[in-house]
């Protein structure tokens, strides 16, 4: 096998959760022309219809379904989605998560614990569910999507540097646990240019802005971060688990910063 086969995916199958638009709908697209058959998931139909197009284009197969993954069961029954429609499961990637950004005193209880289920629990409600049918087939490759602020720390950011901090150490944990049969890595993503950065990239000088606080002097893509994903979910990362795989233009520090000001 050469290096370049090694990136291979063919025979596959995949789970991607937010695979509507921006990352999610990149790395389903990666995955397909890599090789894999891919069931995506989100909320919105008319994306996945796109991004199932994309899929098809590339000659591979998709599942869509159309689920509230906030939901831990809605995101538990993707695995049996994958079961149904293309009889195994071999990837899963949790790209589903958020917290919006609030004061310190404004972040209520309510608000962390929902940070930590929609970046964390839902995810763990997948792998635990995907984990018999990976099994089945002799292994299996789990990427999570957490972010930068997982590791580097700026104002406004505690419930979602928070939930994303977890889900990286949860990564971890879990690739301890499930070695070596199923592989857990992770992606630290920095700003990527997509719908939930349209306030930066809609707006020249603070795109600007941002950009000169980036070592790479540029915001990411979603193809940026698909690639990281192919790579860890194809053999080409064989000897890799419990990575958290940085992918943030060489962030040291923010970005950007919420204009919060001294209590």
């Amino acid at each position: 096998m050469s290096v370049l086969d090694r990136f291979r995916l063919d025979g596959r199958v995949a789970v991607v959760t937010g695979a509507g638009r921006g990352i999610g709908a990149a790395t389903a697209v990666a995955l397909a022309q890599a090789g894999a058959d891919v069931v995506i998931a989100a909320r919105t139909a008319d994306q996945l219809g796109a991004t199932a197009a994309a899929i098809e284009a590339a000659g591979r197969s998709a599942h869509v379904v159309i689920a509230d993954l906030s939901d831990t069961a809605q995101a538990a029954r993707l695995s049996g989605a994958a079961r149904g429609a293309f009889g195994r499961l071999d990837v899963v990637v949790n790209n589903i998560g958020g917290a919006v950004p609030r004061p310190f005193l404004d972040t209520t209880t309510e608000a962390l614990e929902e940070a930590f289920r929609f970046n964390v629990s839902t995810a763990h409600a997948l792998i635990t569910s995907a984990i018999p049918l990976m099994l089945e087939n002799g292994a299996g490759s789990v990427i999570n999507i957490s972010s930068v602020l997982a590791l580097i720390s700026g104002r406004g950011f505690l419930s979602y540097g928070t939930a994303k901090g977890a889900l990286a150490r949860y990564t971890e944990l879990a690739a301890q646990d499930l070695a070596p049969r199923i592989r857990v890595n992770a992606i630290a993503a920095g700003t990527i240019a997509t719908a939930a950065t349209e306030a930066i990239t809609a707006d020249p000088g603070l795109r600007s802005r941002v950009e000169a606080a980036t070592p790479l002097r540029r915001l990411g893509t979603a193809d940026d971060v698909a690639a990281a994903v192919l790579y860890l979910a194809s053999p080409a990362s064989a000897y890799l688990t419990g990575t958290v795989l940085e992918v943030h233009g060489g962030l040291q520090a923010p970005n950007t910063q919420q204009p919060l000001p001294d209590l």
